[in-house]
């Protein structure tokens, strides 16, 4: 055992390890780290660790006629994060590259470089499986295993035995104890570098929650200078950049901090580097100020990261975080605009789907109202024609009711009313309805005092009261009662009842409105389910409409609302 190898080969070993730590800054190598590595990253991978045990070989000693190495440092930890594939490729090259080299172990150290990366792979696969990390004391186990095989293979294939005896003899302890402490300490780097991106992406995540729960509401409108100018004045107030700046694709919504002096809210976009990723769609790092395009000399924002804010697969906008002069752009920054870009994507996706439900919900109010039954109207006039001879003061009144009937039901609202002016709709709906089946059809109101004033969407009783009367009483020969109930519950809660005890039903309403195919019962099932859908999109849980109802006892509808509206009522009634 020749311990003079020891220091030598442990110099070396360092010079090794400081050259594999500066590649674990390649992207590449990073990305095997997380395990999300493509064929194309994993061939990167075999030309780092193969350059890394190559440069182990020539980095070693010559000794009787053969290396004294630690080029099995490459090989092994390449096949310990990459597994079988990227360990037995690595040392092919590697293995070859010795045997170019010649010496009476060449044939033997080709064998063992391909061998140990195998094996380290293999090792890798098994842990693998059992969702068990690779960590420093497992590598140091390997380190030792993988050059003592190495040893055996050259007693095994090298010629003549006693020279590869004695060198086995001179080198197996140095190389051994050096090269598997260099993988261990390669893999505790590894680690390190493991944790640091964990630690980014934690900061990144954080941050990111940070600006998402200030911001989310001001994206509701969609891109505008407004929502632009809050946004990036919370990321400016979340973040260590200079400047932040938000476009469309056509101008400067908002610009923050550094630079705004002359980049001016509302011009037109110049800078090169925006235009060119409206253009590629792509992320776009800019590290002078020649590629950020700035025309200003005083400027002093030197770095940018511009990255595209997407919308139904096609660019908004984008987002720019710039850096000056006191600081150069981090790999936190990187990934922070990332994932800013991808939740304002989101969120601006978001706004769009809501600008269509409200547009949608808009059309099906619309629609409702414009739901005039044609059978209604013709029947409502006949009462009123037989009214006008003997009781025309009457048929004047029921004129009243009538007009009053349709300028509410086609009166372009925003869908939301007190619960006086709906009562009052209803009244209109049912002056009408007493005229024309006179004791057949009554009516009772129990409103607690004050609740009028409380807002609720437009026709949301109405077409309940008009089931009651057509579906309920009407077919009951003598006739029946329906009874309004409006009251304040638990403090916080308008329930709202429509009652009848007519004929009754023993299916699901819901059910029976998008079965039937009549026309009359396909109407009241068009206003009975937008009751249902408006409420739901509105309040959505526990607020909604609830219907019991049996044959021959009558149907009970229930609503409850909380005191108030949703945000995007025009106005909001608290008692």
């Amino acid at each position: 055992m020749n311990m003079s190898l020891m220091i030598p080969l442990a110099e070396r070993t360092a010079v090794l390890i400081v050259a594999a730590l500066l590649f674990t800054r390649v992207r590449a190598f990073r990305s095997i780290l997380n395990q999300q590595a493509t064929w194309r990253e994993k061939a990167v991978m075999v030309f780092i660790f193969s350059a890394i045990s190559i440069l182990g070989t020539y980095n070693g000693i010559w000794y009787q006629d053969a290396i004294a190495n630690s080029r099995v440092i490459g090989t092994v930890v390449a096949g310990l994060l990459a597994g079988p594939w990227v360990g037995l490729m690595t040392g092919l090259v590697a293995g070859i590259h010795r045997y170019s080299l010649g010496g009476f172990t060449d044939l033997a150290c080709t064998i063992s470089t391909i061998s140990e990366g195998v094996m380290a792979g293999l090792i890798y696969q098994f842990r693998r499986n059992r969702n068990q990390e690779i960590g420093w004391t497992t590598a140091l186990v390997v380190g030792f295993l993988a050059e003592w095989m190495q040893m055996g293979i050259i007693l095994l294939v090298a010629r003549p035995y006693e020279d590869a005896l004695a060198l086995v003899q001179s080198i197996s302890i140095p190389m051994s104890v050096v090269n598997s402490l260099g993988i261990a300490i390669l893999i505790i780097i590894i680690d390190l570098v493991k944790k640091e991106e964990d630690r980014i992406g934690a900061l990144q995540a954080q941050r990111t929650m940070q600006v998402a729960d200030k911001t989310l509401s001001y994206l509701r409108e969609g891109l505008t200078y407004e929502s632009a100018k809050k946004v990036a004045e919370e990321i400016l107030r979340t973040t260590r950049v200079a400047a932040v700046a938000i476009t469309d694709t056509r101008c400067v919504l908002a610009h923050v901090g550094a630079g705004s002096s002359h980049h001016v809210v509302g011009e037109g976009i110049s800078t090169k580097a925006t235009k060119e990723v409206l253009e590629s769609k792509k992320l776009m790092i800019a590290r002078t100020k020649e590629e950020i395009g700035c025309m200003e000399t005083s400027c002093s924002l030197r770095y940018a990261i511009i990255v595209p804010l997407m919308r139904r697969r096609e660019v908004a906008g984008v987002l720019k975080l710039y850096q000056d002069r006191s600081r150069m752009l981090s790999a936190v920054d990187l990934e922070l605009v990332r994932g800013l870009g991808n939740l304002i994507s989101t969120q601006l996706e978001l706004a769009e789907l809501e600008k269509q439900s409200r547009l949608l919900a808009d059309a099906e109010i619309k629609a409702l109202h414009a739901q005039i039954n044609p059978h209604f109207l013709f029947n409502a006039l006949n009462t009123i024609v037989s009214f006008i001879r003997f009781r025309p003061e009457q048929a004047r009144e029921l004129l009243i009711h009538l007009g009053e009937y349709f300028r509410r039901n086609l009166h372009d609202s925003s869908g939301y009313v007190s619960l006086a002016g709906e009562l009052e709709h209803i009244e209109a709906y049912l002056a009408i309805e007493r005229a024309r089946f006179g004791e057949k059809l009554h009516v009772e109101y129990d409103i607690e005092a004050g609740v009028e004033r409380y807002t609720v969407p437009g026709l949301i009783l109405q077409p309940l009261v008009e089931n009651a009367v057509k579906h309920g009483l009407l077919p009951k020969r003598e006739g029946g009662t329906v009874k309004i109930r409006a009251r304040r519950v638990q403090h916080d809660t308008l329930e709202l009842t429509v009652a009848d005890d007519g004929v009754g039903m023993d299916t699901d309403p819901f059910l029976l409105a998008q079965t039937q195919k009549s026309d009359r019962r396909r109407l009241s099932g068009i206003g009975l389910s937008n009751v249902k859908n408006r409420l739901a999109s509105i309040y959505g849980e526990p607020y909604g409409i609830v219907i019991e109802s049996s044959a021959g006892k009558g149907t009970t509808c229930t609503i409850q609302l909380p005191i108030g509206v949703s945000s995007s009522a025009k106005s909001v009634h608290r008692g």
